[in-house]
């Protein structure tokens, strides 16, 4: 069985000719960035957007003890 005899299950709309697949490089598209959190971090969270405001607050306070600690001599 060659190319042409095997049954096409594609619709006719997918436009697969112009696919260009890059894996590494700077063509490479960026679809997101993915983090991979442990299990114990995942059971602490019910969602990403938990996560997100956890991050933002921790965020938050690391500026502000760093510029506690600038002011204050130690």
């Amino acid at each position: 069985m060659n190319k042409n005899e095997i049954e096409d299950e594609l619709r006719p709309e997918y436009d697969l000719q112009s696919l260009q697949v890059r894996k590494l490089g700077s063509g490479r598209k960026r679809f997101c960035d993915t983090v991979r959190l442990e299990p114990d971090v995942i059971a602490a969270f019910p969602n990403a957007e938990a996560v997100n405001e956890a991050l933002r607050y921790l965020i938050e306070v690391a500026k502000r003890t760093s510029s506690l600690t600038k002011k204050v001599k130690l």
